[in-house]
């Protein structure tokens, strides 16, 4: 399994959504996508790749893309 594979079965597990929902989703975009459905989110992403995301990572991550970039850039996660 990829990493982009894994990422969106990490955002499909916890958020309860499928894959055809995750081009341009964004923060409360759904209702699943709320703060504690956010904490579920950065718990599946750090289990699925073995991190401990920082802070401002978990505050910054407002979008599908936006995710991957964070990962890319202050975690060495290709996509």
């Amino acid at each position: 399994m990829t990493n982009l594979e894994k990422y969106e079965r990490a955002f499909c597990e916890s958020l309860e959504l499928t894959k055809d929902q995750l081009a341009g989703l964004e923060y409360q975009q759904v209702a699943s996508w709320d703060s504690v459905g956010h904490m579920g989110l950065v718990a599946a992403i750090e289990d699925t790749f073995d991190i401990m995301m920082d802070t401002d990572d978990i505050i910054d991550l407002s979008s599908f893309e936006k995710g991957k970039e964070i990962l890319t850039v202050n975690y060495s996660i290709e996509f």
